[in-house]
């Protein structure tokens, strides 16, 4: 045990640094917490054009699906042509890549479904084509986790793919609406050091759960990435307080990316978009002086 825990200590260090690294590549600024956008918020899931509509609305990052109507019995995004259109136009334009998503899982869920296995591993070698070291995993809708046989069998799943995550440098961010208690209980059956919390501040409100003393409990090792949103509200408008959950990040020491997962009005895109993304900017600018 103790030797595992060295050795994730070592890789979360290493991973750091290359994230760092693939911040300074797209141009991101020095504060530590970057926003991105979700392209299925973009309404672009799974399309490379999210890219050059997050550029347009001044998104720094893009978090990227994979798709979830299969084409020739694969992932809509799973061919050489797409993923060389992500990444010209990722080094085109100056937008990081930031992290991927499996939603694939919507429809074949990790806590039952024997299939999902295999569309993580699909998209466990999709991100690592895409240079990305983040793959969101959803629980969510039929395939929330509601019990602990759900979690143990979540568990022992993770513990068969991690390997295979752990070899391509990819991190699995758990999503889902269970405490940060319970997502850490799969951290550790997974026993592995690519698997983390994927935190969505949005998901937790809702759940009952205190976002700020959940992400003080679980601390910058044990977080990969952020989504931002208090849907349907604006940023700033509905019951989350931005500004104390972005000084929670920086009081943990926690570096990255945030993905905005907010909603927009039919019609008014760009608008609310811009709307959300300066209010964040505004929050950040203060708390980190």
């Amino acid at each position: 045990m103790q030797d595992w825990v060295l050795n994730r200590r070592s890789f979360l260090s290493t991973l750091a640094t290359a994230m760092a690294g693939n911040r300074s590549v797209a141009g991101a600024d020095a504060i530590a917490l970057q926003i991105g956008v979700t392209d299925w918020n973009l309404n672009l899931g799974a399309k490379p054009e999210a890219v050059s509509k997050a550029a347009e609305l001044g998104f720094k990052g893009v978090q990227v699906s994979f798709g979830r109507d299969l084409a020739g019995g694969k992932l809509p995004t799973d061919n050489a042509e797409t993923i060389a259109q992500y990444l010209s136009l990722s080094k085109k334009l100056g937008v990081t890549i930031d992290g991927t998503c499996v939603d694939r899982l919507h429809d074949n869920g990790l806590k039952s479904d024997p299939l999902a296995v295999k569309w993580v591993s699909e998209a466990i070698r999709l991100t690592r084509a895409l240079n990305v070291k983040v793959l969101l995993l959803p629980f969510f809708g039929r395939w929330a986790l509601k019990s602990d046989a759900e979690i143990a069998h979540v568990g022992d799943a993770l513990r068969d793919i991690a390997p295979e995550a752990e070899q391509a440098r990819v991190i699995l961010g758990l999503e889902n609406t269970v405490s940060a208690e319970d997502n850490v209980r799969m951290m550790e059956m997974s026993r592995s050091k690519s698997v983390l919390v994927y935190y969505d501040v949005g998901n937790s409100t809702i759940a009952g759960f205190d976002v700020v003393k959940e992400i003080r409990w679980l601390g910058k090792d044990r977080i990969c990435q952020f989504h931002f949103k208090d849907n349907p509200h604006f940023l700033g408008e509905g019951s989350i307080q931005f500004g104390p959950v972005v000084e929670a990040i920086r009081d943990i020491g926690w570096s990255g990316w945030a993905n905005l997962e907010t909603d927009a009005r039919p019609g008014k895109l760009e608008a609310d978009m811009q709307q959300n993304l300066n209010y964040i900017r505004r929050v950040i600018n203060q708390v980190y002086g």
